[in-house]
């Protein structure tokens, strides 16, 4: 459980694409559902290969769905298995759903007779169970958010209304209504304001069969806007994180930020 927990946070924390990255992703069955009554089943889990069921389930807890209403809707027929979590959503009206898992930790270190202790848990855990007097403690506080969006019968806008904490994405184009060979305009907001000079990173499922990452990267302008061409059709994975990693220096350990904010989220690209 402890391994688990700790995987969910490195990957909810924004991890590098690198080969040995694990990552923690949703995928809807479908992003656009045309149906009298509409449902989505969902897949979750966290892997080394993006979008690949290699590795552990996403737990659950924590995921929440929100209607095109602001209501809140509940996870139907919900499973984890060995690999992976699923569950089914009910798209009761027409409209936009986002589907998100977000998460506020804090990570500290510190020495106690010369040996150095480190601890992740909740705001509240950390008061109860870190020493505030400890020495030389080391503390930064991670914000993240991992999204995936599906529309039933048509698509709005509600769900995007932005909650003011963290990185938030408001789409300029919807992201249930992407083509490939299309330009799309995505705005980013960080704590409410647009998030300038931004890096931003989009990848194509299907990396174990083509061999390559495939990767789009790029920066927001000052508006914290950002306008790309999608490639091709498939399932994409958005990375987003502030501030940037600072340079590593040889011999030191990697410097952590006071404050660490991330957002990933799953989109679906559909042919011409």
């Amino acid at each position: 459980m402890k391994l688990t927990k700790t995987l969910i946070a490195l990957a909810l924390a924004g991890a590098a694409f690198g080969a040995q990255a694990h990552r923690a992703w949703m995928v809807p069955s479908s992003s656009l559902v045309e149906a009298k009554e509409p449902w989505v089943t969902v897949d979750a889990a966290i892997s080394e290969g993006l979008f690949d069921i290699d590795h552990v389930p996403l737990k659950l807890d924590g995921i929440f769905v929100l209607a095109p209403d602001g209501a809140r809707v509940p996870l139907e027929n919900a499973s984890t298995g060995r690999l992976r979590s699923t569950f089914d959503v009910k798209m009761a009206k027409p409209g936009t759903y986002k589907i998100a898992l977000v998460s506020q930790n804090v990570t500290a270190s510190w020495k106690v007779n010369g040996e150095v202790k480190r601890w992740r848990g909740s705001e509240e855990a950390f008061a109860k169970e870190v020493p505030a007097n400890a020495d030389e403690l080391k503390t930064t506080r991670t914000n993240a958010r991992l999204e995936t969006f599906v529309s039933a019968n048509s698509t709005d806008e509600a769900v995007f209304k932005p909650t003011g904490t963290g990185l938030e994405l408001v789409p300029v184009t919807h992201p249930n209504d992407m083509r490939a060979g299309e330009k799309a305009t995505w705005r980013f907001l960080l704590d409410g304001k647009p998030a300038a000079n931004l890096g931003f990173s989009l990848v194509p499922g299907g990396v174990r069969y083509r061999g390559t990452l495939g990767e789009i990267r790029q920066n927001t302008d000052a508006k914290g806007e950002i306008t790309f061409t999608i490639p091709a059709a498939g399932m994409y994975m958005v990375n987003a994180s502030w501030p940037a990693a600072a340079p590593a220096v040889a011999g030191q350990a990697p410097q952590m930020p006071a404050r660490r904010v991330t957002y990933a989220a799953t989109v679906e690209v559909l042919p011409q």
